[in-house]
């Protein structure tokens, strides 16, 4: 299982998910209303180191983060 956080603006719960890449997780997602116009915009952390890749593969404890963007100063 990898666990799914939502950061910022994102209001969802965070996920426990059996999932092999963020591929899954992006088909996933797609079909959440509360996700779904954040992935386009949102960059991927896979334990606390920014991806690109979506076939990166997933292990066990893993922990993956959608971080929206954001303004501030």
């Amino acid at each position: 299982m990898v666990r799914v956080e939502f950061l910022g603006p994102i209001q969802k719960k965070a996920l426990e998910l059996d999932i092999n890449n963020l591929n899954e997780l992006a088909k996933i997602l797609q079909h959440d209303a509360e996700v779904s116009d954040w992935l386009e915009s949102c960059a991927v952390a896979l334990n606390d180191t920014l991806v690109t890749n979506l076939e990166a593969t997933l292990k066990d404890g893993d922990k993956i983060s959608l971080l929206p963007p954001v303004c501030g100063g």
